[in-house]
């Protein structure tokens, strides 16, 4: 299996903790030297300098300065260009979507809004996921969906998440165990963003 993991560039070398819903997870950001040995094989993408609700930023170059910037430090980390990015909290709108067009060499970014569908999509800079990682009853109904599919078009099982979100309640091994049920398979090609979305 591969992923593709965005980074908040400032935010590597720092200590953090997450509450939610009265729990809390430890959120330390891994240390900025070892994130080419860390995701290697795997794809690094922009996810802003700051973690900003992009929709809420009235200045046009604050926006764009997020952006490039967060690229250039992720890309300086791992020595590849970076053409990928997911929208903090998952916000965008047309604004935002006409600016990273017009301004960066983004190719596409994620939001959180899940399809439950397998349908490409041809607006890639506002990519929606099929399901999100903790809903595992979803997830596995919507794996034997997909892994039973008989079509000639291209289709696309997408999961998104945190990796703190599996610290809440532990549930690291049962991801595991749902990775394991859909990996390995003949039929089914596994890549990162950049790979599934960009043919590249």
């Amino acid at each position: 299996l591969k992923c593709t993991f965005n980074l908040n560039s400032l935010s590597l070398d720092k200590e953090g903790v997450i509450f939610y819903n009265g729990k809390y997870a430890r959120h330390d950001k891994i240390n900025s030297k070892d994130v080419k040995e860390i995701y290697k094989n795997h794809e690094v993408a922009v996810h802003t300098l700051h973690h900003p609700d992009l929709t809420k930023i009235e200045d046009e170059k604050e926006i764009i300065h997020e952006i490039n910037e967060d690229k250039k430090i992720l890309e300086s980390l791992v020595g590849y260009e970076i053409v990928g990015m997911a929208y903090p909290f998952g916000t965008v709108n047309e604004r935002i979507i006409n600016i990273i067009k017009n301004n960066t060499e983004i190719k596409y970014s994620r939001n959180i809004f899940a399809t439950y569908e397998f349908k490409k999509q041809d607006e890639l800079l506002s990519f929606r996921p099929t399901v999100h990682c903790l809903d595992f009853k979803k997830m596995y109904e919507l794996a034997d969906k997909f892994l039973s599919l008989k079509t000639d078009e291209d289709a696309i099982f997408y999961i998104w998440g945190h990796a703190y979100e599996f610290d809440f309640d532990d549930t690291w091994m049962e991801f595991e165990k749902f990775l394991k049920y859909i990996s390995n398979k003949e039929d089914i090609f596994y890549g990162t963003n950049k790979e599934v979305l960009l043919n590249e």
